[in-house]
């Protein structure tokens, strides 16, 4: 709100203020809201593409009974993307805030906990279909991240994490403990480009030190796009002595590697977690909630859509198409609805309008007790009590996806051995307090940043040091690096 390119809260707020006195526009009569129970927040939403309006409309549901026959009140929550402008949020305003208590145009689901909706079936989707997706739009998924790459893949940085591999390979085999195999996991290979320089940087060091590990080494390669594991094999064809490759869910580790359990040195994770399915909770008023999403289309984008299909194919047909898309995938689609979709490209072309326009209605519903939430298998909610309570309102990502696999993860490494993860962490909780943490769409997936203070403390709850450092190698990287090994 300072400085050069300052933002005018004023002129973004002044036209939602006037339509809820019922003074900003031609009708008059402000919505039906009670004013007294009104609480308006800003954010500041930095993806290009996400699932947010300029204005959203949130109910917080009661959290007692109805009494007396009469149904207790809800609170409103109005959220306000200041990115936006004021002349687009002025654009917003009467048509959103007139329609508080209406039901979307085209709902696609129920309401449920945000790691349930069919968003995450979109993001899977994505994945099983990348190669539809990129012959589609022209350009492969990397170049939906910031500077066209990821960060994470970076030579220095693998040299570097080399070097230290070796000293404690090193420091083992002089007393005889070093296992005659040496496994490394990798979990999201992206195209290859991480693990072929790890392994032609790995085979240069090895040679110029004479150990002769890379004779020993295990790279396991791991994602969970056929289509992309394919590409990592071929860049990394010239060592493929010493590379398996594995269709594994991130989310459960342990069901394809528990046969490493104890063995692994290194395991390497680079944005990866924050495109595993999370819920969000918060804090309002000394009183936990659970944010519930329902996925659904704007009536203009559904009619677009819909206008592109053959006639007498409506908008109301609309819903179970999705729902055929998620299931079936786009070529089995186009297969099974022909008088819709000419080819597997049309499928294609749906799916692509349907996620563009693609949103979230959400709303806050009481928890009885962070004791009745479940974060993942053996983690209760308790866990983010010291996040949710330690001042004011606030609201976070219960990262259940990143929690599952990071804790399927740490039984995995030796005890010598480390997790390196490069990722979009908050490492401070009053991040969630000042910024827009996601959800956000980078081309056809999800992302969200990942609760770095709740990994921490299941770590350490674990025996492990769980340690936070901006990304080294680039300098003004979002991505901050997790290193995670046995506490000392």
């Amino acid at each position: 709100m300072r400085g050069e390119g300052a933002v005018d809260v004023t002129a973004a707020l002044d036209p939602v203020l006037r339509v809820l006195c019922g003074t900003g526009d031609a009708d008059g009569d402000p919505p039906a809201v009670d004013l007294a129970r009104v609480r308006l927040v800003c954010d500041w939403i930095q993806y290009r593409h996400s699932f947010r309006e300029p204005i959203e409309v949130r109910t917080i549901e009661p959290a007692t009974a109805a009494a007396n026959g009469h149904a207790p009140r809800c609170a409103v929550e109005i959220a306000i993307d200041l990115r936006r402008g004021a002349d687009e949020i002025r654009a917003a305003a009467p048509r959103v805030l007139r329609a508080t208590a209406a039901e979307p145009a085209v709902p696609l689901e129920g309401w449920a906990p945000g790691s349930a909706g069919c968003v995450w079936d979109f993001n899977v989707l994505y994945w099983q279909h990348l190669r539809l997706w990129e012959e589609a739009t022209g350009r492969g998924y990397e170049s939906a991240l910031p500077g066209g790459r990821s960060d994470a893949r970076n030579t220095d940085g693998v040299r570097e994490l080399i070097g230290e591999l070796f000293a404690i390979w090193d420091d083992l085999a002089e007393r005889r403990a070093l296992p005659e195999e040496l496994y490394v996991v990798e979990l999201g290979v992206g195209n290859g480009s991480q693990a072929a320089a790890f392994l032609d940087t790995f085979m240069e060091i090895d040679r110029a030190r004479g150990r002769e590990y890379h004779r020993r080494l295990h790279y396991l390669m791991c994602d969970y796009s056929p289509h992309v594991l394919e590409l990592a094999r071929q860049a990394v064809a010239g060592h493929a002595g010493r590379v398996s490759s594995l269709v594994l869910d991130a989310v459960h580790p342990m069901t394809a590697l528990s046969f490493l359990r104890l063995k692994v040195f290194l395991v390497y994770i680079s944005n990866v977690y924050d495109n595993l399915p999370t819920d969000e909770l918060a804090s309002l008023g000394q009183r936990e909630y659970v944010v519930e999403t329902r996925a659904h289309l704007p009536a203009d984008t559904a009619a677009r859509i819909a206008a592109a299909l053959p006639d007498g194919v409506g908008v109301d047909a609309l819903p179970g198409l999705v729902r055929k898309l998620l299931r079936l995938g786009p070529a089995l689609l186009a297969e099974a609805a022909p008088g819709v979709f000419a080819d597997t490209a049309g499928a294609v072309g749906f799916w692509r309008a349907c996620w563009e326009g693609l949103r979230l209605q959400e709303r806050y519903v009481p928890l009885a007790g962070l004791d009745t939430y479940e974060i993942g298998r053996g983690v209760g909610g308790e866990a983010l009590r010291p996040l949710l309570s330690a001042s004011g309102d606030v609201r976070l990502h219960a990262s259940n996806g990143a929690v599952a696999s990071f804790t399927e993860t740490l039984p995995l490494l030796h005890p010598y051995g480390r997790l390196i993860c490069h990722d979009l962490f908050v490492t401070d909780p009053d991040q969630y307090r000042t910024g827009f943490r996601g959800p956000g769409k980078y081309d056809g997936s999800v992302v969200n940043w990942v609760n770095g203070p709740l990994l921490a403390h299941l770590g350490h709850r674990h025996g492990f040091d769980v340690r936070f450092a901006p990304f080294a190698h680039r300098a003004g990287s979002n991505v901050q690096t997790m290193t995670v090994q046995v506490r000392d």
